[in-house]
């Protein structure tokens, strides 16, 4: 992204005023992720037998994948709760209290005793706190998404919107990498005993990073003009009276995006290290390869969506991932890191083609009295379609019938996000310039 066409929309002031937003965006998402990562990391290494004592490894596995789906459960009463605050008293104050309780929550994880120390209070005390991570996060991606594409100047919008997205890839690389150096640098016994628990006692740096950045912050221009109205008394019921079809359509334009990630990352973690019996360092490695090209592919997306429309793109997106879910089969299974290598590049970088532009695309389906409510719903529900439970339900399908059914989870999630789009009108995107 060049400068020059920000400055030349209000000055250097606006310039500086632009990159604290794009900065905020991306750390806040980028801590917000890291601390949802790494317990998606840490429930494809550890939690199973640490937490869930079974007869068999896949059963404590698939133990392990339920509580990680719990978040998914929360999130949409977090994206319902943080909505409401966020369109009556704006979007800063509601991204700090949601940093707040998604840090916190992962610290706590981080000092947990296992089930071996205090028994079933164990697995309960960690999906409780899960549960908590999946409330902040319920609140975070769509305030942070509305941080940047509210502030952007016209024509520029899906290429601000980059700056949460990319916070994902920045999250996951230093989760997983911080799990990477660990595991290479302790032995097995020390990193199940205490290894695991320092990259959520980290949290708590990061979080205090990402608070110091947005106090910095002020409100974005759409909660500006919302105060001199009246703005809606439950935001959430106001969205579902007037705003019920694109709310299902924003969250099913969203199912495709999170169903190749975490099949992409937690379930093919956790299967290539168990039944493929590939070294846990060496997919590691493998991974944090894989996702520099879903940031290249946000970056693509950001940059097309603003040259056409973030419809078109996510369309485009949609259709490559059917033809990605179709490879999984053979690419995954073919018995080479290689191959499984190039299967994770492809399927990580259409990840980013249709994640890059929703930050763009579902802000313009709602009108700002209740724009973050309806954001983070259609976001936070997609979610549960498409990823909550794809690890565990992947699991299953691989255990029962082979890899090629886990590809053909991906390929439905992409036809009902294709189905989605098509619904949409392609006027939207211009009908936003007047509402923002």
């Amino acid at each position: 992204m060049t400068a020059g066409g920000v400055v030349a929309e209000g000055g250097l002031g606006a310039y500086r005023r632009h990159a604290r937003v794009l900065v905020a965006s991306l750390v806040g998402t980028a801590v917000e992720f890291y601390d949802f990562y790494i317990y998606a990391t840490a429930a494809a290494l550890v939690f199973g037998p640490l937490f869930f004592p079974a007869e068999s490894a896949s059963v404590q596995q698939l133990a392990a994948y339920a509580s990680f789906g719990i978040a998914f459960v929360a999130r949409p009463l977090g994206a319902a709760l943080f909505g409401h605050f966020g369109d009556r008293i704006g979007r800063k104050s509601t991204l700090v209290a949601s940093l707040l309780l998604m840090g916190g929550a992962t610290v706590l994880i981080g000092v947990l005793p296992t089930y071996q120390s205090v028994g079933w209070y164990a697995p309960l005390l960690l999906c409780l706190l899960r549960f908590g991570q999946g409330l902040g996060l319920g609140g975070e991606w769509g305030g942070a998404a509305l941080l940047a594409v509210e502030n952007a100047p016209p024509g520029w919008r899906a290429r601000f919107g980059m700056a949460p997205q990319l916070g994902a890839p920045v999250g996951f690389l230093a989760a997983n990498g911080l799990f990477l150096i660990l595991s290479s640098v302790m032995s097995e016994a020390d990193f199940l005993a205490w290894g695991w628990r320092l990259p959520f006692l980290l949290s708590s740096v990061l979080v205090g990073l990402g608070l110091w950045i947005r106090f910095r912050l002020a409100d974005t221009p759409a909660v500006v003009a919302i105060e001199h109205d009246r703005p809606a008394a439950i935001p959430f019921v106001e969205l579902l009276r007037t705003h019920l079809r694109a709310t299902v359509a924003g969250t099913f334009a969203v199912v495709v995006c999170f169903a190749i990630y975490y099949l992409t990352t937690a379930f093919a973690l956790g299967y290539g290290t168990t039944e493929l019996g590939y070294d846990k360092r060496d997919f590691l490695s493998v991974q944090l390869f894989a996702i520099l090209f879903m940031a290249i592919g946000i970056v693509v997306a950001g940059y097309a969506a603003d040259r056409w429309t973030s419809r078109a793109v996510l369309i485009v997106g949609s259709v490559i991932a059917i033809a990605i879910g179709l490879a999984m089969g053979p690419m995954f299974g073919a018995g080479s890191l290689g191959v499984v290598a190039l299967f994770l590049c492809l399927g990580l970088f259409t990840m980013g083609l249709v994640y890059g532009p929703l930050a763009s695309l579902l802000p313009q389906l709602f009108p700002a009295p209740v724009r973050y409510t309806g954001v983070s719903i259609a976001f936070n529900v997609g979610g549960i379609l498409g990823g909550g439970f794809a690890p565990g339900v992947a699991q299953t399908l691989a255990d029962k019938g082979g890899l090629a059914f886990v590809g053909l989870y991906i390929s439905g999630a992409a036809v009902l996000t294709l189905i989605a789009l098509l619904s949409v009108s392609p006027k939207t995107e211009r009908e936003f310039q007047v509402q923002a």
